[in-house]
């Protein structure tokens, strides 16, 4: 096929792929918030965006639906351009989502929730979708701190610290973002944001009192280390990680 991302076929296409086995959906659901003082709103999105498109080309007899591009980001309203759901929102688009994807015929649905503040409706979703489809696989990546503990552990391959590679427009964020769409990565405003621990209590923190509690420049890390070359393996080992975790075979 020319491609794998539903958005850029036609619906006889889709129709005939899934009859003809690409019976698996994957999709991210990522968010429009701000990301420091020099990564672009989209950069959620844009991440969870590329990270599907890499599982689904891995699965095999997969297709991309749409990523939906805004989430759960109160916590970031303090800051200019930030665009929220109501976790009660995202569940019934989520509901509707996989709905309509189980209505064409996929049998396998693999979420991928891109930005923290999902991950706790995602999974909620994704068991409410369990129980209105029982004879649908749907399942999704929804552990947030083995995400950060994965990006802390790739950082250090290249000796990078897990306060520098942080959560939020760090150096593993950042790197990424330099390897997606380095244009619209503001390196001369670089700097770092909240370095320290990022455990349940710190997560509690931002989540009930908003990111400013801990960063007053919407930054968790130091951007400054940040490279395009670290940002391309980062993605491969995050696509795989997702494979890993949701059980899903590749090749299929």
């Amino acid at each position: 096929m020319r491609t794998i991302r539903m958005e850029e076929m036609t619906w006889p296409d889709i129709k005939r792929a899934i009859e003809s086995g690409f019976t698996t959906a994957v999709f991210a659901v990522g968010s429009t918030e701000q990301h420091g003082p020099h990564l672009p709103t989209m950069t959620d999105a844009r991440i969870g965006d590329d990270v599907a498109e890499r599982v689904t080309r891995k699965l095999g007899n997969a297709l991309q639906a749409r990523t939906i591009d805004v989430g759960i980001s109160e916590h970031h309203l303090a800051f200019a351009g930030t665009i929220s759901l109501k976790p009660e929102t995202l569940a019934l688009v989520l509901r509707d989502y996989v709905a309509s994807l189980v209505h064409h015929g996929f049998t396998r649905i693999v979420v991928i929730p891109s930005h923290g503040g999902n991950f706790a409706t995602v999974r909620q979703a994704i068991e409410a979708a369990r129980q209105t489809h029982p004879g649908v696989d749907v399942t999704g990546f929804t552990d947030l701190l083995a995400l950060t503990d994965f990006l802390n552990q790739a950082s250090a391959r290249y000796g990078v610290s897990a306060g520098d590679s942080g959560a939020h427009a760090g150096e593993s964020e950042t790197s990424i973002m330099m390897a997606l769409e380095n244009g619209l990565v503001a390196a001369d405003r670089f700097a770092p944001g909240y370095i320290g621990p990022l455990g349940e209590a710190e997560m509690k923190v931002i989540f009930e009192k908003g990111m400013p509690a801990l960063t007053s420049n919407g930054v968790l890390g130091d951007p400054r280390t940040a490279s395009a070359e670290k940002g391309e393996e980062y993605l491969e080992r995050f696509a795989d990680l997702v494979i890993s975790e949701t059980g899903s075979k590749t090749g299929s």
